[in-house]
């Protein structure tokens, strides 16, 4: 919020939800006249009615997508993330259990229905060195006023600075969403494909070799899962070892609302508009989903999976192959109610699911094994009033509770209470409590030389949070603190474990930007403290500043933004990365001290086009590269070139 505070937005706000001008004289929607308007391009989730405009800042535009704020990968883009601030898994319903790919994909519950008066076309390309690329493209346009169509499609492709890192992302997403004319039926359809392919190196062997002249060229280090005698036909060298992770997620969400009904004319009575009142609703969600991990190792070493089992392979005839599928089927109904004037609802909605999971392993071309069948059955409650106007409170509850199946006992309750106090920003407080199950990933793990069954006691993780955002002050700040207890998590043996004593993470944020004419600072730091020796890796203090100069140049016909960046954190033992689990784990005995990373930049608009030239990992220059995790380390010194270029018809 603080960050969109001191710039300016191309597209502007939409008409009101619920009302659709309609041309009296015609008796038709005024299609005809939109291409007269100027532009209007706004978006909604399924969680909010409140309308967003797409992002044309450019104070960020040269930060990486998907590492922010506190976010690390494995010194590749596309590879697996993990948060260097704490942030649990969510884990009430049954879930397959994968989610270093999490910011890559696109998630059904986060899809954006638009709606918007003319075609809107965004394309976006970033080029890095070492033939980092990635490159994007969404389409939405509005068929009729009242319904509307997007389509987005994302490509990631990097070989990365070190030997056997590829990455291979393949993301996109359809959505739409249509109301009918008298206002009383909706609905919201979406599907999501999300395909990451990583290419396992094991990590370097030594971080001296990081220092070493000689390898200054950082293809020539060797990695643990070197293979020289392992040929492809492809022309960047291949690991392997392979994970891939894909899945697809189909969504119909409809709903049908009961109310009052007026008609508002314009002034000159030539067109009008209808307006809902409602008072009560009933809505219906279905939900497809199908998941898909698979591990591939084509020449394995003994030596490799000393710490799983023991087995002599036989290079020629043997491979190490396992993969997991997830199949869910949810359906939910709930009825609504509606409390109020219609600028100022309260929103009362309580239903009943059923849900249908199907997990089984796979461990060779032909068998199955340990399939599992789940049929759940959920009780689900929302209350929810939001700020129509500066000043109002606004507050909403959740809850969620499993009656029936494997996950029966696991519930969601969580509730926030937040105020507009006018110029000075918002307030808001709140509170999340979870109960869950383990991952299917983490009480079956099968593969043709081994097998790994567990049970865990149910997880309980709560958290208490509070903040503040003032545009006027260019502030924001929070403190959030999390009770967690029967932790499951991945130890440093890289085994399934429990950690049943409960303890406490606390997290203190502060962002504050100060701006004299046209030179901005913009400041962010956050403070964590883990209490009870809870297995988790965490920095204790982190931040990241950015020192710029941003203003209209040549006739204000292009505005910048130029300067330098730097982010950091205070030694800690970072998370380790298991190839053959395809996740992070907690380790002890490896601390990193890592240079502050430096970066310099130029980013430009010009009307609907962005770019930045950017100079990423300066320090290294000076420096050797920072560690992501024990045996993972940073790019080089690279050059980095993006551009997002608008189009609307």
């Amino acid at each position: 919020m603080l960050l969109l505070c001191s710039l300016s937005l191309h597209a502007q706000i939409g008409q009101p939800q619920g009302t659709f001008p309609i041309d009296t004289s015609m008796k038709k929607t005024n299609t005809g006249e939109w291409k007269n308007e100027k532009a209007r391009i706004t978006y909604k989730t399924l969680q909010s009615d409140k309308e967003n405009a797409p992002d044309t800042s450019i104070h960020t535009f040269h930060r990486r997508p998907f590492l922010q704020p506190w976010y690390h990968n494995l010194g590749n883009t596309g590879t697996p993330t993990t948060n260097m601030a704490f942030t649990p898994e969510f884990r009430v319903g049954p879930t397959l259990g994968y989610h270093v790919f999490d910011v890559y994909r696109y998630d059904i519950d986060s899809v954006r229905y638009y709606n918007t008066n003319r075609p809107y076309t965004a394309f976006g390309y970033q080029l890095g060195s070492k033939l980092e690329q990635m490159a994007s493209i969404m389409h939405t346009q509005n068929i009729k006023p009242n319904w509307n169509f997007a389509a987005a499609y994302r490509k990631i492709n990097s070989p990365g600075f070190y030997q056997l890192q590829r990455s291979n992302n393949d993301n996109a997403y359809l959505s739409t969403n249509y109301q009918s004319k008298n206002l009383h039926y909706k609905l919201n359809a979406a599907f999501t494909y999300n395909k990451e392919q990583q290419d396992e190196n094991g990590g370097i062997v030594n971080d001296s070799l990081l220092n070493d002249p000689n390898y200054s060229d950082r293809r020539t280090i060797r990695v643990r899962f070197q293979n020289d005698a392992f040929v492809t036909s492809s022309t960047v060298p291949r690991s392997s070892v392979t994970n891939t992770l894909r899945d697809y997620s189909v969504l119909l969400q409809h709903g049908y609302t009961l109310g009052h009904t007026d008609t508002l004319y314009s002034k000159d009575s030539t067109s009008y508009s209808l307006q809902l009142t409602p008072r009560f609703g009933i809505t219906h969600r279905l939900e497809l989903t199908s998941e898909k991990y698979r591990y591939k190792d084509l020449t394995p070493d003994s030596l490799r999976y000393d710490f799983l089992f023991q087995h002599a392979f036989t290079r020629t005839k043997d491979s190490v192959f396992m993969q997991q599928n997830w199949l869910k089927f949810d359906n939910r109904v709930m009825l609504s109610g509606f409390v109020g004037k219609r600028a100022d609802q309260l929103l009362v909605s309580a239903g009943l699911g059923v849900r249908i999971d199907e997990f089984k392993t796979r461990y060779d071309s032909i068998s199955n094994k340990n399939r599992n069948n789940i049929l759940s059955n959920y009780l689900i409650g929302e209350l929810r009033k939001e700020a129509a106007k500066p000043g109002q409170w606004y507050y909403r509850a959740d809850a969620m509770f499993y009656l029936t199946g494997d996950n029966a006992g696991n519930s969601l309750l969580s509730g926030s209470l937040g105020k507009n106090i006018g110029k000075w920003g918002d307030i808001i407080a709140g509170f999340n409590q979870q109960i869950g199950s383990a991952p299917y990933n983490y009480t079956t793990y099968h593969i043709l030389f081994d097998s790994i069954s567990k049970s865990f006691n149910k997880e309980s993780i709560t958290q208490l949070y509070a903040g503040i955002a003032s545009d006027k002050l260019k502030l924001s700040a929070g403190v959030r603190n999390y009770l967690v207890s029967n932790y499951i998590y991945l130890d440093q043996n890289q085994q399934f474990d429990q950690y049943s004593s409960a303890f406490n993470v606390t997290e203190i944020w502060l962002q504050k930007m100060f701006r004299w004419h046209s030179i901005v600072l913009d400041n962010e730091i956050i403070y964590q403290q883990n209490t009870g020796k809870g297995p988790v890796n965490i920095p204790t203090f982190m931040g990241r500043h950015q020192l710029s100069i941003e203003s209209y140049i040549l006739h204000s016909s292009l505005y910048i933004a130029t300067g330098v960046e730097t982010r950091y954190h205070t030694p800690y033992e970072p998370a380790g990365y298991s190839p053959f689990f395809n996740r992070f784990y907690y380790q002890t005995g490896y601390t990193v001290t890592n240079t502050p990373e430096l970066s310099v930049f130029f980013n430009f608009r010009i009307r609907n086009f962005r770019a930045y030239i950017m100079g990423d990992q300066i320090q290294q220059a000076f420096s050797h590269n920072v560690i992501y995790s024990p045996g993972y380390p940073g790019q080089n010194l690279m050059l980095r070139f993006g551009f997002n270029w608008v189009m609307i018809n």
